[in-house]
């Protein structure tokens, strides 16, 4: 999304620089880490710690390197970017993004244990980037409401969702005839994937017609790879692997569906929207802020491969209804998430400090 932005703000008034720490440069950073509002080093035996400190000590030496000049705002949209900008620019404004709740899908993918060290560590970044930042901004509602517990003022927490460029997504009429499922995302437990092949299988044994398409990649690939084989709906599946722009033939399919266990925003559904495709969620995190139930998509509970397979029968054998559901997603896309909506409010708030 950050490349869409910054072409927004091209102009005589607007100069914007994107700033980022490239792949090769990595173990670089040797200086000494410190927080205002808690003592990393009590978590300091940890790799996921470990991992993040040595981020921060990579950003802050690259960011002494690369950048002479100053800023009138700094913009970040990761937190260990934001903190070590901060470190370097003490005076200069800083809005901090926060775009999802890394320690819930780690603890979800069943990497970290709920209140362990690591997960503490994690939730702790959130107070330090309030104190460090001169705005928050979350990206839902849900998503505010999760920081509240880690932060002093979740009042002063600004909601912008994500924005996205409408000329990427282009609705293509067409007829399938067999209904075309589609999802991308990574594939993580997080995603809830082997919820959705449950359902598919449910609805094999219902005779509905179906293919479903995965699109990402991740660490449990292989086992539902085998998931699928063993409910027998491999033949009805198709494993892309990673692809760089999804966008760009997904509105040749139906339905885009994400049972996820959990989204502090879930920006697919809204570039599924704008594609014009009908959407079957999950009630959680932004979700349900991007999909009316039955208005403009359709809403299950997680870990319910029943519920899910009604919904997406549903879909399947009403044609009609599921162009409704697609057609109001899109509106809904069109006017909440846009870019040049996003583009305006940060405008809006980027005038608001000195320069």
């Amino acid at each position: 999304m950050i490349p869409y932005l910054q072409e927004r703000f091209t102009s005589p008034r607007w100069e914007m620089e994107l700033f980022s720490i490239p792949k090769r440069i990595r173990n670089k950073g040797r200086e000494e880490v410190t927080f205002d509002t808690f003592d990393w080093t009590r978590y300091e035996q940890y790799p996921i710690v470990q991992k993040y400190i040595q981020t921060y000590r990579d950003y802050l030496w690259w960011t002494r390197l690369r950048i002479q000049k100053p800023f009138d705002l700094i913009h970040a949209h990761h937190p260990i970017a934001g903190l070590a900008m901060k470190n370097v620019f003490p005076d200069i404004p800083l809005v901090q993004t926060i775009h999802s709740s890394y320690e819930k899908e780690l603890i979800l993918n069943g990497k970290i244990e709920e209140n362990g060290p690591e997960h503490q560590f994690l939730v702790s970044l959130y107070r330090e980037m309030e104190q460090k930042a001169d705005r928050l901004i979350a990206v839902s509602q849900s998503f505010q409401h999760y920081l509240t517990p880690y932060v002093q003022h979740p009042q002063d927490i600004v909601v912008i969702p994500n924005g996205y460029d409408e000329k990427r997504f282009k609705p293509v009429p067409h007829e399938n005839e067999v209904t075309q499922l589609i999802t991308v995302c990574r594939l993580v437990p997080a995603k809830g994937l082997d919820i959705l092949l449950q359902a598919c299988a449910e609805l094999k044994k219902r005779n509905q017609e179906f293919v479903l398409h995965i699109i990402g990649d991740g660490p449990i690939r292989p086992e539902l790879e085998e998931m699928a084989r063993q409910l027998d709906i491999y033949h009805e599946t198709i494993f892309y692997g990673y692809t760089l722009h999804p966008e760009e033939f997904m509105p040749f399919f139906d339905v885009f569906v994400l049972p996820s266990r959990a989204e502090a925003f879930g920006s697919v559904f809204a570039e599924a929207a704008l594609s014009c495709l009908a959407l079957v969620g999950t009630e959680v995190g932004g979700i349900p802020e991007q999909i009316e139930d039955g208005v403009n998509g359709l809403l299950v509970p997680p870990d319910n491969p029943k519920a899910l397979a009604d919904a997406l029968e549903k879909v399947i054998a009403d044609p009609a209804y599921r162009y409704e559901l697609a057609r109001s997603a899109c509106d809904k896309a069109k006017s909440s998430y846009s870019l040049s909506r996003a583009v305006n409010e940060l405008k809006k708030m980027y005038l608001k400090f000195p320069h």
